[in-house]
C-alpha cells in the first residue's frame, strides 16, 4: 500500500522533476537539478520528514499532467490540491494570482503587485517566487521582469530555464505575438 506522504522523482521534456505530497495535496514541486541525484538531494532537504516512495492515484496523475504541460500541452493545472500551511500570507496571494496565468500567458512582477493592491511590491513579489515550492504548479516562469525583461528565476538554469519553459508554452504578451515568434 502507498504511503500517505512522500516523494518521487519522474522524468519530463526538461529533465527529472519531482513531487512531493501528504494526504490528499502537494507538498512541494521541484524542478530538474543538475542531474537525478542533484534533484533527489534537493527534495531530501525540501522535505526532510518524507521519504521517496511510489506515488498514489492523485500524484500519478499530477505528474502526467506536469510532464504534458512541460511538453507544450496547455493546462494550467490550477486543479491541483497545493497544502500552503506552511507558505507565508503575501506569498499565498502571489501564488494564487500567479495560477490564474494561463499557459502561453506572461505578465510582470508589477502587475501582479498592483493586482494585490501593494503597486510598490514588486520586488517582494518576485522574492515570493524565488521561494516558490511548488514550480511549475505555481507558474513562475511565466511572471517576467519591466519591459518583457526575463528577471530572476530559481531554477538550476536560472533565466534560461524560465525561458525555455515559455518556448515550450509559446509565451505571448498581450495580444502581440508570442514572445518566440
Amino acid at each position: 500500500m502507498t504511503q500517505a506522504s512522500g516523494w518521487c522523482v519522474f522524468p519530463t521534456a526538461i529533465g527529472e522533476c519531482a513531487m512531493a505530497w501528504s494526504g490528499a495535496s502537494l507538498v512541494a514541486v521541484q524542478l530538474p537539478e543538475s542531474s537525478t541525484e542533484a534533484t533527489r538531494a534537493r527534495m531530501r532537504r525540501a522535505c526532510p520528514e518524507l521519504q521517496e516512495t511510489a506515488p498514489p492515484a492523485f500524484v500519478v496523475v499530477a505528474m502526467h499532467r506536469v510532464q504534458r504541460l512541460l511538453e507544450g500541452e496547455h493546462d494550467d493545472l490550477a486543479d491541483l490540491p497545493l497544502d500552503m500551511r506552511d507558505v507565508p500570507p503575501f506569498h499565498r496571494r502571489v501564488y494564487e494570482i500567479a495560477r490564474a496565468i494561463p499557459p502561453g500567458r506572461v505578465r510582470t512582477y508589477g502587475d501582479i503587485a498592483k493586482e494585490m493592491g501593494e503597486p510598490g511590491a514588486s520586488r517582494a513579489v518576485g522574492q515570493a517566487l524565488g521561494a516558490n515550492p511548488f514550480a511549475p504548479v505555481v507558474p513562475c516562469h511565466r511572471i517576467l521582469a519591466a519591459g518583457g525583461r526575463s528577471g530572476g528565476f530559481s531554477a538550476e538554469g536560472g533565466a534560461s530555464t524560465k525561458l525555455r519553459m515559455l518556448e515550450i508554452e509559446r509565451a505571448r504578451f498581450g495580444e502581440s505575438p508570442g514572445l518566440f515568434d
